[in-house]
C-alpha cells in the first residue's frame, strides 16, 4: 500500500471520527449516568447489608459476649500457668 493510499485512509477516519463524535459523545454520558446510577444503588445495597449483619450481632450479643468472656478468661488462666507451651522439655544447651 503506497503512502497516498494511507493518506486517505487516516483523513477517512478522521472525517468518520468528527461525524460521529456527538453520537459518542451521547453513548458516554448515558454510560456514566447508568454508573453513576448503579454506583448509589450498590452503596445503598451495601449499607443496608451492613445494616443486616449489625442487628444480626446485636440480637446474638446475650450469647457471643459471655462465649468471649469464658474463652478470654481460659486464655488468661492458660497463660498464667507456668507451663511453657505444650509440655515437652527443652533441648539441653551444649556448653
Amino acid at each position: 500500500m503506497n503512502i497516498f493510499l494511507k493518506i486517505l485512509l487516516v483523513a477517512v477516519l478522521l472525517v468518520l471520527a468528527i461525524k460521529f463524535s456527538p453520537v459518542l459523545f451521547f453513548f458516554g454520558l448515558v454510560g456514566l449516568f447508568t454508573a453513576a446510577i448503579l454506583g448509589v444503588v450498590g452503596l445503598s445495597l451495601l449499607v443496608a447489608l451492613l445494616a443486616v449483619v449489625l442487628a444480626f450481632a446485636i440480637a446474638l450479643s446475650p450469647i457471643w459476649i459471655p462465649v468471649l468472656a469464658i474463652i478470654g478468661l481460659i486464655s488468661l488462666f492458660k497463660r498464667s500457668g507456668g507451663s511453657s507451651g505444650n509440655g515437652a522439655t527443652p533441648p539441653p544447651v551444649a556448653a
